[in-house]
C-alpha cells in the first residue's frame, strides 16, 4: 500500500450545513435559529453558564469548604518502590522519572515509610515522612531535603549530559 492508495472512506466527510438557501432547502427562513429572541439575532453572544437572566447553577449551588491556593502536592512513592534502586544508588527526581515512579515533574516527590527498604540509598526528595526518614538512615542511606526547582535543574543538566554523549557515541 502506498500514499497514493489511500482513500477517504464513503460516507466519513459531510458537506456544511448551507443555511438560508430558500424554504425548498429545510433551512431558508430563519436559518434553523427559531422565532425571534436572542438565539436569533445577529451576532449573539453568550457568555458559559448564561441562564437568560436566572440565576445561574454556579451560583444557585452552595459553596463548602476552601481550597488553599498555595497548597503543595506531591507524588507518592514508597520505601517499597525504592528497593527497585541498586544498593549505593543515588535515588533523586530525574532516577525516578527514568524508572517510571514519577510521572512528570509538575510536583514533587514526597517518600512515604510503606514497606519495609532493603537497600542503603542516598535520596533527594522534596518530603520525606518521619518513619520514613528513619528507615533511610538506619540502613546508612542518607535522606536530603531538595527544592523542587533545584531538582528540575539537575533533570535539564542530566537530559543535556545524555545528549552530548549520544552526540559522541555517533
Amino acid at each position: 500500500m502506498e500514499l497514493k492508495d489511500l482513500k477517504v472512506a464513503s460516507g466519513s466527510r459531510h458537506l456544511p450545513k448551507r443555511v438560508g438557501r430558500g424554504l425548498g432547502s429545510g433551512m431558508g427562513k430563519t436559518s434553523t435559529r427559531g422565532q425571534k429572541g436572542q438565539g436569533a439575532r445577529q451576532g449573539r453572544k453568550v457568555a458559559p453558564g448564561f441562564e437568560g437572566g436566572n440565576l445561574p447553577l454556579f451560583r444557585r449551588v452552595p459553596k463548602h469548604g476552601f481550597v488553599s491556593p498555595n497548597r503543595v502536592t506531591y507524588y507518592n512513592v514508597t520505601l517499597e518502590d525504592l528497593n527497585g534502586f541498586e544498593d549505593g544508588a543515588e535515588v533523586n527526581l530525574t532516577s525516578l522519572f527514568i524508572a517510571g515512579l514519577v510521572p512528570d515533574l509538575k510536583k514533587g516527590v514526597k517518600i512515604l515509610a510503606n514497606g519495609k527498604l532493603e537497600r542503603k540509598l542516598s535520596v533527594k526528595a522534596q518530603g520525606f515522612s518521619a518513619a520514613a526518614k528513619a528507615a533511610i538512615e538506619e540502613k546508612g542511606g542518607v535522606a536530603e531535603v531538595e527544592n523542587l526547582k533545584a531538582a528540575r535543574i539537575a533533570f535539564n543538566a542530566a537530559l543535556e549530559d545524555l545528549a552530548d554523549s549520544d552526540e559522541e557515541a555517533k
